[in-house]
């Protein structure tokens, strides 16, 4: 691989990925894929069941394939599976069988990290400090254990967008 092709954004809820995202496909002049999670919560509630975690994950990688089949490169993830799984670690303490056999993860992942303030935009459950400190570190523990390429970016407003271009430009993607 000489260079990321798939590059997710990965993190807790509430660490500007979906900002991010936007932007970084307009910097680089390619198309994401949104999180499907995201879409689930505000058309059908946040009293997800493992079997809605399952559903999200399998959605959110059918959209990365169809995305990929497009051609674009790179091609930004706004999370993935791996992100879902954490989810379910989350919520439930466990998680399906179906999360360990998944094996589509991303080229590179960009951890954010958890220095912008929380916001409640009603889709969100894991507020308090020490959820949040929860949260990233199972998000950083699952890319850990996945063996996965991956960078912590932190930062708020442009920093962070600014962060997130050097740590790309200096992993080997042009733009």
């Amino acid at each position: 691989m000489s260079h990321p092709r798939t590059i997710c954004l990965h993190g807790p809820e509430s660490t500007g990925k979906s900002t991010l995202i936007t932007r970084l496909a307009r910097h680089f002049d390619t198309m994401f894929v949104p999180e499907y999670g995201r879409t689930f919560a505000e058309r059908r509630g946040i009293d997800f069941t493992m079997a809605d975690l399952v559903t999200i994950a399998e959605t959110h990688d059918a959209m990365t394939q169809s995305a990929l089949a497009t051609g674009a490169d790179p091609l930004f993830l706004d999370t993935d599976p791996l992100m879902t799984a954490v989810w379910a670690d989350m919520l439930f303490g466990t998680r399906d069988p179906w999360f360990a056999r998944w094996k589509g993860v991303a080229d590179l992942y960009l951890l954010l990290d958890i220095d912008l303030p929380w916001v409640d935009d009603g889709t969100r459950m894991f507020g308090s400090e020490a959820e949040r400190r929860r949260f990233f570190d199972l998000s950083k523990a699952e890319l850990n254990r996945r063996g996965v390429a991956w960078t912590l970016v932190g930062g708020a407003g442009e920093d962070r967008f600014d962060h997130a271009l050097t740590a790309l430009h200096e992993l080997g993607v042009a733009g």
